[in-house]
């Protein structure tokens, strides 16, 4: 009997069975929570970090028990993940390792502070086998990180890159914020040479938008702060672009640039829509064509999880408290949408009959044709589609064309 979320066998299903997972790992704890966040977070919790890094690794074990499968990623995402000792973090990650058949050269990420880079912590970390760090840069100018109440100076930002090297750290992402309230073209321009000076493996970058409940929110409506203005924001990421290519960045999806051979293995598998398993407060998951959502306060899904006596069903577990099947039309708008986030990849009409059983042309041709007669999609050197410059820049507009 198949169990209730189970979709058919179409090759979609077949194909994400025999697909390496990875997994995302959510720590809600932060010190402060910044203005522009609308993420899963909690403030004045750290009594909870030991039970709930418990709770995470038992959820592990429980989601995991059927079968060791395949693992290529680790990611350790909130939050802030560098708030949990080290030797949770550690014991986290054995954890993973007795559970899924973990690649050897997986690529196994920790979410950084620029603040809490403790040399000993960072030599903790590479041992424990944490190979590439994301640091929160966000901005050089001090005025811009007191906007965002970040807790941390640019000078804490190129201490922390310093001592990851000291540490091991051999692949470093840093975060950037453009398109904010009061930032001018020279203020992005500062930041982002600043953030080059520092020759990180990967860049990411991302327009600023105001979400609903948060602080900026509350400000924006009250004129404290001005809405961003979309036309500077759009002149800035075209001055990035062009800035990050000539330094040898290779843009491999709207909002991210890496060296050759440091694009972000785990976030790749979001895009190209393969497996990943949400664990942990508030995470979202996407597995056995099911996507999951787990409860989100933190005390809650330690209770969850603590009384769970039984593994469920792969990937269910207690803490999940939604459950969407993906049917075969939603995933392939879905395919369509992350895909053309690849700006090089893109979508190639092959893999997609491979995965759907039909050609891209009969589902999507008439979608697609004004697209490309518009100067918003064109064919890449191997047949792909994908978005051009310009497509770019419009992205949200093309994808809602297959929504």
């Amino acid at each position: 009997m198949q169990h209730p979320f189970s979709s058919d066998h179409t090759p979609e299903n077949a194909q994400q069975s025999a697909a390496p997972l990875a997994l995302y790992l959510h720590i809600p704890f932060c010190h402060v929570r910044c203005t522009y966040c609308s993420f899963n977070i909690y403030t004045r919790r750290a009594h909870l970090i030991a039970p709930y890094m418990a709770a995470l690794r038992r959820e592990i074990a429980l989601v995991g028990a059927d079968a060791r499968r395949p693992a290529l990623s680790v990611y350790f995402g909130g939050g802030t993940p560098s708030l949990v000792p080290t030797g949770e973090i550690a014991a986290t990650l054995d954890a993973c390792r007795a559970t899924f058949a973990l690649e050897d050269d997986a690529e196994i990420t920790l979410e950084l502070n620029p603040e809490s880079a403790d040399p000993d912590d960072l030599r903790a970390l590479r041992q424990a086998g944490v190979n590439r760090l994301s640091i929160g840069m966000q901005s050089a100018h001090a005025e811009e990180l007191k906007l965002y109440a970040r807790l941390h100076t640019h000078e804490d930002v190129q201490q922390a890159v310093r001592r990851a090297r000291a540490a091991g750290f051999d692949n470093i992402s840093l975060d950037l914020i453009y398109g904010a309230p009061r930032q001018t073209m020279r203020m992005w321009q500062e930041s982002l040479h600043a953030a080059l000076a520092l020759e990180p493996e990967h860049i990411s970058f991302y327009s600023l938008t105001i979400e609903d409940g948060t602080t900026f929110d509350r400000w924006a409506k009250s004129g404290r702060i001005p809405q961003p203005d979309p036309d500077l924001a759009a002149d800035m990421y075209e001055w990035a672009t062009d800035v990050l290519a000539g330094a040898g960045y290779d843009q491999y999806e709207i909002s991210n640039w890496a060296r050759p051979g440091k694009a972000s293995r785990h976030n790749l598998q979001y895009w190209r829509c393969d497996p990943y398993l949400g664990l942990g407060a508030g995470a979202h998951g996407y597995a056995a064509g099911i996507r999951t959502q787990t409860v989100l306060r933190p005390e809650e899904y330690i209770a969850r999880i603590e009384a769970q006596a039984e593994p469920r069903p792969f990937p269910l577990t207690d803490a999940v408290v939604e459950t969407e099947p993906i049917d075969r039309d939603t995933a392939m708008a879905e395919t369509m949408i992350m895909g053309l986030r690849l700006v090089r990849e893109g979508v190639s009409p092959a893999a997609f009959e491979q995965r759907f059983g039909a050609s891209l042309e009969s589902v999507y041709g008439e979608a697609i044709a004004p697209l490309r007669a518009a100067g918003l999609l064109e064919a890449g050197d191997e047949g792909q589609l994908r978005l051009t410059r310009r497509g770019r820049l419009l992205g949200n507009q093309v994808f809602m064309v297959f929504i």
